[in-house]
């Protein structure tokens, strides 16, 4: 008679297998044609999760606060308004500041795509807008040439910072961190002074109000009993995403400034020159952000104030890593990070929180998107702890 097998008291249990819906989300986070999608709306599911629990801590109801935020960004109705405004005109003004954030997130996904990261975005933005205001914002131009000048000028004093900490990188090995911090602190100081000596307004204390014409957002407008605002400056955000994903993914320019970014040795080896890659990308960066920074201090806003650096700036990180630094993504990472910074004034007024809780969820944000490749690594891991092959290697068998 056979005796029966023994187990070896050495050996665990069998793994449980995973559910259905476990096999799948694993799946979806570790694949590379589901990840781009799926790790950016798992990390905002997280953080929604991780904003409920706050603000239960604090007493408010969570859907009340996410639905204030839509009303404040003029994606839901308001249960009043002001003279003049419905969701139509608070909608345009919305999307007179999410220009400035798109083109400060390119700002972030160019220079990543070379390697480098700019942190730089808010200085560059604030010595572009001023440069822009103290040249064209007090002229007498008409807008048929002001606008144009702005952009120009715009563009042209952002490249010349951006290619500043390129050149310093390449030429001396001058991390770009410090030295754009460095930077920041430099425009911030410099500008400031010239505002409060030269341009400053006695009763506001920032920099005097720029002529309507050399803004990029069109004013005095009547329509009906409606008075809204046309920003210009989301125009020139769309095409800047188009054009950036065009060059990235469809130039010799855009191959060179990934190669570099993903191993400098194999690249330089390649025949690719490393340190003209670096200056360029940091050339566009910088371009992008003086675009940011008009559309900024000359479209959503009409002047300066002194010796403050726009945290948008900042927030344009967190939008580049959300959407996994496509140009494309970067558009619906914008619209929900702008709908947090956007209605927490509304927010605060109507569910009495604390108007810094946008910031804190923004943290968030940029925290759960830092570590999606992680939760990538940790998926692949448990795919094959589960002993659960992935679709890429069942195609493959």
């Amino acid at each position: 008679m056979k005796s029966p097998a023994v187990k070896s008291p050495a050996a665990g249990p069998p793994a449980a297998p995973a559910g259905t819906f476990t096999r799948r989300l694993l799946r979806w986070l570790s694949e590379d044609r589901t990840s781009p999608v799926v790790l950016p709306l798992f990390a905002i599911l997280l953080t929604l999760i991780t904003a409920s629990i706050l603000l239960l801590i604090l007493g408010k109801n969570p859907l009340a606060a996410f639905a204030a935020f839509l009303r404040g960004s003029g994606f839901m109705m308001k249960t009043a308004y002001a003279g003049g405004q419905n969701m139509l005109t608070d909608f345009l003004s919305f999307l007179g500041i999410l220009a400035p954030m798109l083109l400060a997130a390119l700002a972030v996904i160019v220079a990543l795509k070379a390697g480098m990261f700019n942190i730089g975005i808010a200085g560059q933005m604030l010595a572009a807008a001023f440069i822009a205001t103290a040249l064209v914002g007090y002229s007498k131009l008409p807008a048929v040439l002001a606008r144009p000048l702005v952009i120009l000028i715009g563009l042209g004093a952002g490249a010349i910072l951006g290619a500043l900490v390129g050149f310093l990188k390449y030429r001396f090995n001058i991390h770009e961190v410090v030295s754009t911090i460095m930077f920041n602190y430099i425009a911030s100081y410099v500008t400031g002074f010239f505002i409060n000596t030269y341009y400053v307004d006695i009763m506001s204390r920032s920099s005097r109000s720029c002529s309507p014409a050399s803004r990029l957002t069109i004013t005095g407008l009547q329509w009906g009993s409606l008075r809204p605002t046309l920003p210009l400056g989301i125009l020139i955000a769309l095409a800047a995403v188009f054009i950036v994903r065009f060059v990235l993914n469809r130039t010799t320019f855009g191959y060179e400034l990934k190669a570099v970014g993903l191993n400098r040795n194999a690249s330089m080896y390649a025949g690719i020159r490393e340190g003209r890659s670096i200056v360029l990308s940091m050339l566009v960066s910088g371009a992008l952000a003086g675009l940011a920074g008009v559309c900024y201090y000359l479209g959503y806003y009409n002047n300066i104030l002194p010796k403050t650096l726009a945290s948008l700036g900042y927030d344009a990180i967190a939008v580049s890593l959300l959407g996994n630094l496509s140009p494309v993504a970067a558009i619906f990472a914008s619209v929900l990070v702008t709908i947090f910074q956007k209605g927490s004034v509304y927010m605060s007024s109507t569910i009495k929180a604390p108007q810094e809780l946008a910031l804190v969820i923004t943290g968030i944000l940029l925290l759960f998107s830092a570590c999606t490749a992680w939760i990538r690594y940790r998926a692949r891991l448990e795919l094959e702890k589960q002993k659960i092959p992935r679709a890429e290697d069942e195609e493959r068998t």
